[in-house]
């Protein structure tokens, strides 16, 4: 292989050889490059820019001090002609230029490949984040919505209760007022039998008197107290509702296909990963390079 420093071309012998012919290993000014492929024997020579090429004092074989220009497929470590008939005897070998040409081409073939794969993943991440927020915006709608047709049913059983316990309380309540009155009622009438009799006894006791008092005995035992009403009485009995009562009404929502959180290293094991929804753990060994 050339060396990298400057060197001239050797076609015309006076231009800079900024290029090197792969195929013939020389060096060529831009006009002789030209000229050179269009040639029919070199109209597909492969040139590289000489600045691009490997230095010298890192292209000759150590031990017979030659120029590498044959790579040994066997062992794929680059080797001189001198090298071909001593330990890799046997083996089998391409051109440098040929090596360098099927790695170039590998190399672009591969970059195109994990760059298209790169792109490719990109795209499916772009559009899976927005199809995934757009879910997450519609489980907090339902939430939302399950949260408030609950409240609604809350508020309407609570109107119902109170308006029930009004009905009823309001029955009651008639009926001791009732009773009330009627119990009123008998009592002013004794309070004005008790005045007839506290007026009877100024009076001469006579016939008259004897008269008015059995009268009088037969009102008051007209008199009707009635036995006292069962009165009622009014409690609540709560019930215990616990935050999990209320997301179990609410209901429940799934996540999944989520991807563990790398949490601690572990020097002889590896890497823990915990599910941050599940938080189910797992180790995963160390690559050993």
């Amino acid at each position: 292989m050339a060396q990298a420093a400057s060197k001239t071309c050797e076609i015309c012998m006076s231009a800079p050889g900024s290029q090197y012919c792969l195929d013939c290993e020389q060096y060529y000014c831009e006009n002789c490059k030209l000229l050179h492929k269009r040639q029919k024997s070199s109209t597909y020579h492969q040139f590289q820019h000489a600045s691009g090429l490997i230095p010298e004092g890192k292209s000759r074989c150590g031990q017979h001090k030659e120029e590498f220009t044959l790579m040994c497929n066997t062992c794929n470590v680059p080797v001189c002609t001198s090298c071909v008939a001593g330990k890799h005897n046997g083996h089998k070998f391409s051109k440098m230029v040929d090596a360098i040409a099927q790695l170039r081409g590998e190399n672009e073939t591969l970059i195109h490949d994990k760059t298209n794969e790169a792109n490719q993943n990109i795209t499916k991440i772009e559009d899976n984040l927005k199809s995934f927020d757009n879910d997450v915006e519609s489980v907090i709608k339902a939430i939302t919505d399950q949260g408030n047709m609950i409240k609604s049913m809350v508020d309407k059983s609570v109107a119902q209760m109170i308006a029930l316990v009004k009905e009823q309380s309001k029955k009651e309540k008639d009926k001791l007022t009732k009773s009330l009155s009627a119990t009123k009622s008998t009592l002013v009438a004794g309070q004005n039998l008790d005045k007839r009799r506290r007026d009877l006894d100024k009076t001469r006791p006579d016939e008259n008197m004897v008269l008015q008092m059995k009268k009088m005995k037969e009102d008051i035992n007209k008199l009707r107290i009635d036995s006292l009403p069962q009165f009622p009485k009014i409690s609540f009995q709560s019930k215990a509702v616990t935050g999990n009562d209320i997301r179990h009404l609410l209901g429940s929502y799934t996540l999944s296909g989520c991807s563990p959180v790398k949490e601690k290293e572990y020097p002889q094991q590896g890497w823990l990963y915990r599910c941050p929804i599940c938080w189910k753990e797992h180790i995963q060994a160390k690559m050993i390079p």
